[in-house]
């Protein structure tokens, strides 16, 4: 059993990992991950986000086993996925994006056989303290098919945790989940979180991604294509919008030159501009030699939407 010690500060090591599914007489080979690197560090909550088909549920399901990489090398917790296979799953629990399970059993028989598979000690399950945690004792004997689609999501979850995994992969967990029930996950998952587990979450709810990440990595059609700490990664958008309210209503947007303005339905005067090349001060320079005294204002920053919209678009182009 080794260790990689190039790998002992990450959660999750990945370096030059492609995978290419084979082709038949109707469909060529796809090339599903390009030789990506993602470095995930232990303790964090990392973001893995992209469209549908860029690769992300393909690098889960290498790091689950489930899927062959094709070239590269992974490691979980420090464990070659390759060499010590077993020491690797054990450190890792996936909760996946399907609902996939046995509908005749009970969510406290499914955590019991699930903690089984995993070779824990009868001594060392926690299955009703899970349960409790996740809002699901009251139906431990309940069986699954009478769960609501939110409970059935939530027992995901504690399936994945019957082990004491260091790392918890959540592979799109409130798709489809109401705003309460939502909120109950979360502040269970941050508490695993503060206890020392890594998050590693996709999510197509970017405003959850931009809250709760601490990195963000944005896979797009096989590559990596960005990987920052989240506020870096906003900030990397050098755009900003600068809202005037006027002291007096105005009839048109005025000629800024060289700055564009528009009049919101509000009244508004909107201004973009980057930050890296433009100053506020400057800016209102334009406006009150245009005869606009300014009663309020404020600025819009970019948000994570801004940045994936901006990166996969760029990408699509390049490669169209």
């Amino acid at each position: 059993m080794s260790q990689n010690p190039d790998s002992s500060d990450y959660a999750i090591a990945a370096r030059g990992v492609r995978k290419i599914y084979a082709g038949t007489k109707k469909s060529p080979p796809k090339e599903a991950l390009r030789g990506i690197d993602l470095m995930i560090p232990r303790g964090s909550i990392f973001g893995l986000l992209g469209p549908n088909g860029a690769g992300k549920s393909t690098f889960i399901n290498i790091l689950a086993g489930l899927v062959r990489k094709s070239e590269g090398a992974v490691s979980v917790w420090g464990f070659d996925i390759d060499k010590n296979p077993r020491q690797s799953r054990a450190a890792i629990g996936i909760v996946p994006q399907e609902i996939n399970m046995d509908v005749f059993f009970t969510p406290k028989e499914a955590l019991e056989i699930q903690a089984g598979l995993y070779g824990v000690a009868r001594k060392n399950r926690r299955t009703m303290e899970i349960l409790d945690a996740l809002g699901l004792a009251d139906k431990a004997d309940a069986y699954v098919r009478q769960l609501s689609g939110g409970m059935k999501r939530r027992l995901l979850i504690a399936k994945a945790m019957v082990h004491s995994p260091p790392i918890l992969v959540l592979d799109e967990p409130t798709a489809g989940v109401d705003i309460e029930l939502r909120k109950q996950m979360w502040e269970y998952v941050l508490e695993l979180h503060e206890a020392g587990v890594t998050i590693v979450l996709t999510t197509h709810y970017l405003e959850e991604a931009q809250e709760l990440c601490d990195q963000i990595a944005i896979i797009h059609e096989g590559d990596v294509v960005a990987c920052e700490p989240t506020e870096k990664l906003i900030a990397s958008l050098d755009r900003k919008t600068l809202m005037v309210t006027p002291v007096a209503e105005i009839a048109a947007a005025p000629d800024l030159s060289p700055y564009q303005a528009e009049l919101t339905a509000d009244g508004r005067l909107a201004i973009p501009y980057q930050p890296s090349k433009a100053q506020v001060a400057e800016i209102l320079e334009h406006v009150s030699a245009a005869g606009i005294g300014v009663k309020d204002l404020s600025t819009d920053e970019a948000d994570l939407e801004d940045v994936f919209l901006e990166l996969t678009y760029k990408t699509t182009k390049k490669t169209a």
